[in-house]
This record gives C-alpha cells, sequence and structure tokens, in this order.
C-alpha cells in the first residue's frame, strides 16, 4: 500500500498534505496582498486629488483579505473527506462557505456604509457645517440598522429558513409591533421635525418645559441636554417638537430693561440732566447696540422717581453680557454721584400734627 494511501480517521495523508498546503499558500497569498498589494494601491490612491478614493479603498480591502482567508480554508476543507453518519460534509462545507461569504458581504457594506455617511456629512457640510456634525451619526446608525437587517435575512436564507415565510409572519404581527412602538417613532418623527425645521443644534442653549441647558447629543429617539448644574437630562425628541423651546443661543442681541429709582427730592434739572447724560453714556459705547435703546424719567413710584433705562448689548454670551451691564451700572453710578442725586430704597416718613406732639411729650412726662 502507498503511503500516500494511508489514511486517518478516514482521510487519506495526501488530502492532508494538499490541504495543508493550500492553506499555507492563502497565508502567503493573504500576506502578499497586505503587505505589498495592498499598500501599492493605498500609496497609488493617496496621490490623487480627492481622498474619496482613500476612504473607498480603506473600506474593500480588509474584507477582501478575509475572502482570500474565507475561501483558501474552503477549498483546504473540501479536500478532507468527512463521512459522518448523519450529514453529508459537502454540504454542510458549501453552506457554511455561504454563511462566511454573507457575513464578509454584510461587513463590507456596514465599512461602505462609513464611507457613505461621509460623503453625505462633506456635502451638507459645505452648506451647514453645524448640520453635518449632528447628522452624520443619525445616517450612520439608520445605514447600519438597515444592513443588519438586510444581513440577518441573507445569512438566515442561507441556513435554509424560508425568508418568505418569516416576512409573512413579521406581517402578521406588524400591527403588534406598531402598537408596541408607537412611542419610538413619535420619537423618530420628533427626531426628523429636528433636522427640517431645526429649532437648535448641538451647542445651543435651549429652555424647555422641564428645565434649560445645553444641547449635546440630538439621537434618534432622545435629545441629551446638559443643565448648568452639570447634570444630563435625556429628553425623548417628541416632546421637545410637541412643546415650546426657547433657544437663547439664536438670539442676535441681548436685551436690558431696568429703572433709575431717584429720591422724591431730586430737582428736576438734575433729572434731566441725568437723562441725557445716561443716553451718551449708552451711545457712546461699542459693547451697545445703536439701533435702539431708550432712557426716559417715567413714573412717580411709591417712594421713588423712576428713569427708565432701556438697551441691547452687541454680545449674545451670558459672562460677556453680563461684563456689559457691569459696566453700563458702574457708570450710571458714576454720573448719579457727580450730580449730587441719590437712589431712592423702600422707606415711609411719618408727620406728626401739634396735638400728637403735645400728646406724646405728655406721656413720656408722666412715665
Amino acid at each position: 500500500m502507498s503511503l500516500m494511501k494511508l489514511d486517518f480517521g478516514g482521510i487519506e495523508i495526501l488530502d492532508m498534505l494538499i490541504a495543508f498546503g493550500i492553506i499555507l499558500l492563502t497565508m502567503v497569498l493573504r500576506t502578499v496582498l497586505n503587505r505589498y498589494v495592498f499598500k501599492r494601491i493605498m500609496k497609488l490612491a493617496g496621490k490623487t486629488r480627492h481622498d474619496y478614493d482613500d476612504l473607498l479603498l480603506e473600506a474593500i480591502l480588509p474584507p477582501v483579505s478575509a475572502v482570500v482567508l474565507t475561501t483558501g480554508f474552503y477549498l483546504a476543507l473540501r479536500q478532507l473527506s468527512f463521512q459522518p453518519e448523519n450529514w453529508s460534509w459537502p454540504e454542510m462545507l458549501a453552506q457554511s462557505y455561504r454563511i462566511a461569504l454573507s457575513v464578509v458581504a454584510v461587513w463590507v457594506v456596514f465599512r461602505l456604509a462609513d464611507f457613505v455617511a461621509k460623503l453625505i456629512s462633506r456635502m451638507i457640510s459645505r452648506k451647514d457645517p453645524e448640520m453635518a456634525q449632528q447628522f452624520t451619526p443619525l445616517i450612520r446608525q439608520a445605514l447600519r440598522w438597515t444592513i443588519a437587517s438586510i444581513g440577518a435575512i441573507l445569512i438566515i436564507q442561507n441556513l435554509g429558513y424560508s425568508v418568505g415565510s418569516l416576512l409573512a409572519g413579521v406581517g402578521i404581527g406588524g400591527l403588534a409591533i406598531a402598537l408596541a412602538a408607537q412611542e419610538t417613532l413619535a420619537n423618530f418623527f420628533g427626531t426628523i421635525v429636528m433636522f427640517t425645521d431645526r429649532p437648535f443644534k448641538v451647542g445651543h442653549w435651549v429652555k424647555f418645559a422641564d428645565g434649560e441647558g445645553t444641547i449635546e447629543e440630538i439621537g434618534f429617539r432622545s435629545t441629551r441636554i446638559r443643565t448648568f448644574a452639570n447634570s444630563l437630562i435625556v429628553v425623548p425628541n417628541k416632546l421637545l417638537t410637541g412643546g415650546s423651546v426657547e433657544n437663547w443661543s439664536a438670539m442676535n442681541k441681548r436685551r436690558v430693561k431696568t429703572y433709575l429709582g431717584l429720591t422724591y427730592d431730586s430737582p428736576p434739572e438734575k433729572v434731566e440732566e441725568l437723562v441725557k447724560r445716561v443716553r451718551a453714556m449708552l451711545e457712546g459705547d461699542s459693547d451697545v447696540r445703536q439701533d435702539f435703546m431708550l432712557v426716559n424719567f417715567t413714573d412717580f413710584n411709591a417712594y421713588s422717581l423712576d428713569v427708565l433705562v432701556y438697551y441691547f448689548t452687541v454680545t449674545t454670551v451670558w459672562a460677556e453680557y453680563l461684563a456689559v451691564r457691569q459696566k453700563v451700572n458702574l457708570e450710571i453710578m458714576k454720573i448719579v454721584q457727580e450730580l449730587g442725586l441719590e437712589f431712592a430704597f423702600p422707606s415711609q416718613t411719618l408727620y406728626l400734627g401739634d396735638e400728637d406732639i403735645k400728646r406724646s411729650f405728655n406721656q413720656r412726662a408722666g412715665n
């Protein structure tokens, strides 16, 4: 008997050597592709004007290497003639190979989903970089979920199950699924509304029914808002789109409205001079918008003469706004002091007649 005809467990030594040789050649081929061919292709792609080809090759080349490895192992295992009693080795091997290729195909499309998401992001960023930053993760997630669903159906079909029966079962249970997913669908459509109406963006300071804070992330189902106490609020998107949201970051100017309360013994001419000097001070301040402002003596209050000071700051940043407001207030205090005027505060004056004074004096003398 020839040495090559000897077998171990029903497999001839010659078949084992051929299988080993196929695996060895596969590993060598894969190494050559990864270290030389693919690197050369990437180098040539790097010299082109655009980097789209770089992104495409980065998405495709690793799965190609996996296909080479999977095919090599499949061809090697075909040389090994297992003969179990309950199943056919060639059929099982072929089915496993189809499943492996299906998994690699899903992997390829997964990587292409990132490539497509980057392309769409670049197209959007030309007009609106902020929207592209928010919209790209959503595109990527939507593509991946779609690919995962199609890939699962493909793998199930290769396992020998009837996809038509499965889809029919899904159709029968579709009503129940739709009812169970009402909240999810409502939040998803809320997300669509956010990206069409664009009431706010990531980084904006917003105020809504349950609080206020800075938008950190807009997802498919919910939006993450960081409060000023540094806590994190996760708000379902349907609540944000179904209620009123005040976007403080969308302001192009910030308003200041205050009253100067002067004492009642302030001379009219000095009050008039105060109004003129405060108005002139605001008109000369570069941090104050010059398109609209008001400084007027408006009311005789219960304990003060009220002068309205109404203006807008150029900046909308909270800290800068407070700094401008502080500067203006200090200037107003200096003007009031220079004019010899005084700010009023809640107080009462009690007037006593002669009889009241005598009665008070007699009560004290009696004591």
